[in-house]
C-alpha cells in the first residue's frame, strides 16, 4: 500500500509540472504579443515601461524549465531534481509577484508618462521625423486627433489644417484635412485607457500565477 501510495503522489507531482510547464509557454506567448504589438507606443511612455513584459518573457522560460526539473524530478524520484526544483520554483513565485505589484505600479503612473511623452513629442514634431511617425501610426490606429482634440495641432499647423491621419473620413472631393473634418476625441484618454488595460493583463497574470501555484 505504501507503495502505491508514492505512486500516485509521483504521478500527481509528474501531472501538475506538465500543467506547469504549459502555463510556463502560455506565459512566455502572452509577454511576447504584448512586447511586439504595443511596444510601438514608447515615443509615447518610453522603452522602460515596457520592461515588465520582457521580464514575463524570462519567467515563461524559467518557469518551463523548472517545470522541466520537476517532471525528472519525479519520473526518476531524483532528490537533488527536487530540491533544485522547489528552490526555482520559490524563486519564480517571489518574480510572479513582483511582475504583478509592477504592472499594477505602471497602470497608477501611466497617465503622468502619457502626458508628458504627448506634450515632448507634439513639441517636437515639426523637426523630428520619429515624432512625425509616432503621431501618424497612433492618430490612425487609435482614430484620434491630438493629445485632448484637433485644436492641440494649432501652434504647429496653420489655416485650421491637421496632421492627415486626423482625418479617417473625408467627403469625396476634399483633399485636405481641416478640423472640421477631423476626429473630435483626442488621443490621450484612448491611448491611456488601452496601455492601462495592458498594464493591468500583466499585474492579473502576475499575481494569477502566484496564487495558483
Amino acid at each position: 500500500m505504501p507503495s502505491v501510495g508514492i505512486s500516485c503522489v509521483r504521478y500527481l507531482v509528474f501531472f501538475f509540472n506538465f500543467l506547469f510547464a504549459i502555463t510556463g509557454l502560455v506565459v512566455i506567448v502572452t509577454g511576447a504579443i504584448i512586447q511586439s504589438n504595443y511596444y510601438h507606443y514608447s515615443n509615447f511612455v518610453g522603452d522602460n515601461f515596457w520592461t515588465a513584459p520582457i521580464v514575463l518573457i524570462v519567467i515563461g522560460s524559467i518557469i518551463f524549465v523548472v517545470a522541466c526539473f520537476g517532471c525528472c524530478g519525479a519520473a526518476k524520484e531524483s532528490p537533488c531534481m527536487i530540491i533544485t526544483f522547489s528552490i526555482f520554483l520559490a524563486l519564480v513565485f517571489l518574480a510572479e509577484i513582483g511582475i504583478g505589484i509592477a504592472g499594477y505600479y505602471k497602470h497608477e503612473e501611466l497617465s503622468g508618462i502619457l502626458e508628458k511623452g504627448f506634450n515632448k513629442t507634439l513639441d517636437s514634431y515639426a523637426t523630428d521625423k520619429g515624432a512625425q511617425e509616432a503621431w501618424n501610426l497612433v492618430q490612425s490606429e487609435m482614430v484620434c486627433c491630438g493629445i485632448k482634440g484637433p485644436e492641440d495641432w494649432e501652434p504647429i499647423y496653420k489655416n485650421d489644417t491637421v496632421p492627415r491621419a486626423c482625418c479617417h473620413r473625408m467627403p469625396i472631393g476634399v483633399n485636405k484635412c481641416t478640423r472640421e473634418y477631423a476626429t473630435t476625441e483626442g488621443c490621450f484618454s484612448k491611448l491611456s485607457s488601452y496601455l492601462g488595460s495592458k498594464s493591468l493583463i500583466l499585474a492579473g497574470i502576475g499575481i494569477g500565477l502566484a496564487i495558483v501555484q
